[in-house]
This record gives structure tokens, sequence and C-alpha cells, in this order.
């Protein structure tokens, strides 16, 4: 590229202007092979800032890097957060903290490259079309080692990489670190049944009966999207979340005012898998909804029911994913109780540049381990997945 770029640092997605933004991450589904990721997107990341959600006053100071040109087009980017803390991520780091900590050193301020509270693989070397994208992908990546050391923090981590990113990150430097999540895979079926029909006999009666039960009580089921997301039902809803989220979490993450400007702005994006009993709703989950897959976030419920929680979750969000012939069903963080009811175990990667050396190395050594014990548990929850075996 013969433009003279630079590196600029914004701290609030308002100062973005939505159409640069959205140039880069591909709002035309398919655009470079990679699809519409709706975190991506800035009406989800804008929201998470201005609802008070992710946002200075709790930990998460956009630093966001962008790559402009001398007239100021956005050419490249890599969201990012100064954060004084590990929470809401889902890689957790806690241990290297505590570690580093007891050692004498400082491990908060870190810079957070990541979808604040969404444990969803997503580009993060955002480049726009048209410009060479190895090019600023590897700009991109060395900038953030960069911008760590002017800042004199421990440490900058890139989660939720994409696999065709690894190689970027580790050619930088980074440290590379796996883990695992559950997906489900759709092999074209034309409906549940078909999909079914590829369980083992034994795995397939346990979920057919899962199902039923789970409904016993006279429970029924919504898919409710676009114009259906009224404020009344955020409220519903955000009612479910507090109640769950505080039990499992302590302080929920996400504002009120998130769902309403998520409503708002990415109506279209948003599968919501509501219950249900006697008139009134009982349990809802919140999905995404991208070009080749749908995102299952988080549930809540003010009714428990026997398997409820499987079947708005992960069951409902297979019937989507068939019927709108997406490809697969991301369903969030850890969860081996996923495998029975058809999801699989894949790899998640992440990035990390630790800017001490005597902790890089520490870490360093830590992950060759790590990495392995991932791949062998992925290999032995592989060989108990629910499907027919091959002859």
């Amino acid at each position: 590229m013969s433009e003279n770029l630079q590196i600029r640092i914004e701290n609030s997605f308002t100062a973005i202007a939505p159409e640069q933004w959205n140039a880069l991450m591909g709002v035309r589904p398919g655009l470079d092979g990679a699809g519409y990721n709706p975190f991506l997107s800035h009406a989800y990341l804008s929201s998470l800032e201005e609802s008070g959600s992710a946002c200075a006053e709790t930990g998460w100071l956009g630093h966001h890097l962008l790559l402009e040109t001398e007239d100021g087009k956005l050419i490249g980017a890599l969201p990012a957060y100064l954060k004084n803390h590990s929470q809401g991520e889902y890689v957790f780091d806690h241990g290297w903290a505590d570690a580093f900590e007891r050692a004498g050193g400082h491990y908060y301020p870190k810079l957070q490259a990541s979808l604040p509270f969404t444990p969803a693989t997503a580009p993060h070397l955002l480049v726009r079309e048209g410009y060479d994208k190895p090019t600023v992908q590897k700009v991109l990546a060395e900038a953030l080692m960069t911008v760590s050391d002017r800042l004199d923090v421990s440490s900058a981590h890139v989660t939720f990489v994409p696999e065709e990113e690894t190689a970027v990150f580790d050619d930088a430097g980074y440290l590379h670190r796996t883990d695992q999540q559950f997906h489900f895979l759709n092999q074209g079926y034309a409906a549940y049944a078909d999909f079914l029909e590829t369980l083992a006999s034994r795995k397939r009666k346990a979920l057919k009966k899962e199902r039923r039960v789970a409904l016993e009580a006279g429970i029924t089921i919504d898919w409710l999207t676009g114009d259906d997301l009224t404020e009344d039902i955020w409220d519903q809803f955000f009612e479910f979340y507090m109640d769950t989220g505080s039990r499992k979490w302590g302080r929920p993450y996400l504002t009120r005012e998130f769902y309403s400007l998520i409503g708002e702005r990415m109506a279209r994006d948003i599968l919501l898998v509501m219950a249900k009993r006697d008139g009134r709703y009982i349990a809802g989950a919140i999905n995404f909804i991208g070009s080749d897959a749908l995102f299952g976030r988080h549930w809540g419920c003010v009714e428990d029911h026997r398997f409820l929680h499987f079947e708005v979750c992960y069951h409902q969000a297979i019937d989507f994913a068939i019927a709108n012939n997406l490809a697969r069903v991301e369903a969030g963080a850890q969860g081996e109780h996923k495998l029975a009811r058809g999801y699989v175990p894949v790899t998640t990667h992440s990035a990390h540049y630790i800017t001490h050396e005597g902790l890089r190395n520490a870490v360093a050594e830590f992950l060759v381990h790590e990495r392995e014990d991932v791949a062998h548990f992925n290999d032995i929850l592989s060989a108990h997945a629910p499907y027919k075996k091959s002859e």
C-alpha cells in the first residue's frame, strides 16, 4: 500500500461513523467469505457503550485501534478496551493475574481486544474491502503490541480469534491459547427429524422424551424477532435475565437500556425464544442471527420446569437453524451437557501479548501443556458424541 496511514486510538464508538465502521465488517452477507456477524456491528458495540454496560464506569474503557488514510478514511480496525479487571471475558486469566500480583507485579490495567460479555468467535483484524488484507492485519496486530508497550500495561489479550487469524498473531509474537466450546453443525437437514435420524437410537429416544417433558406443564414456545420485540417484551425478558443472572453471576452485566437500544437498532438480528404458560411468559433466551450462524447468548426464567432450559436454549436453536438454513449454532461458553443434545466440541483460539519477560515465559510454558490438554479432552468428548458411529 502506497498511502500514508496512521493508527488512531478512539475511546468511544459514538465518535466513529457507523457507515465507516460497518464497511469493515461485512454488513453484506458473505463479504470476504466471513459472513455477517452481528456482534461486530456498530449497532451492537455502541449499544453496549451507550447503555452503560461496557464503559469506563464498568471497567471497559474503549481503546479502539483505527487505521486511517490521511484524509480520515477508515481502512482497518481492532476493537479493544483498557480494563482494570477480568470480568465478562470468558477466557480466564485470573490465575495469571494472581501469580503476577503475588510476585510484586501489577497485572491491571490490561488491554482486552474482545467483544464485551460475548464468547463468540469473530474477526478482530478488520479490513476494508479493496485493501491488502494480510498487510493491514499485520499492521493492526503489531500496533496493539506497540500501544501496550507505550501504555506500560502488563498485557494485551485478543480472545475468540478465528482460526484464520491465529497465524497473524503467531507471526507477530503473541502466545497462542486454545479452549473449547460446543456448536451444532447443520449438515443440510431439511427438518429436525432428519437431524434425529443421525443420532444413535438411545440418544434419539432420550432427546424426544426430554423435549416432551419440557413442555408437559402446558408450556408453549414463541419465536420473537423484528417488530415482535416491543418494550413490553424487553421488560419481561429483562426480568428473566436479572433473576437468573443475579443468582449466577452476582451482578448481571447488561442494563435494561441495552435491550431497548438493540431492539431499536438491530431487531432483525435478534431472536428471542420465549416460553409461555397460563398466558404469560415465564422464560426466555436471547440469540443473535448472523448470515450463517445463530449465536445463543443468555437465558432467564421466573419458573423452574424440568428440561425447560435445554428446550429454550438448545433444541429451539437447532430448530431455528434448520428452518432458516443456518450452518451452525454457537451456544456460548462451556457446558459438556450440550454434547448429548447434538452439539459437538470445537476448539476456540486466543492470542496474548505479555510485556513482562518473566510472566511471558511462565505463561508460554503453561500454554504448551494447556493446548495439549484441550486437544486431548476434545478427542475424548468427540468420541462420546450422540451421533451414529461409522461402520
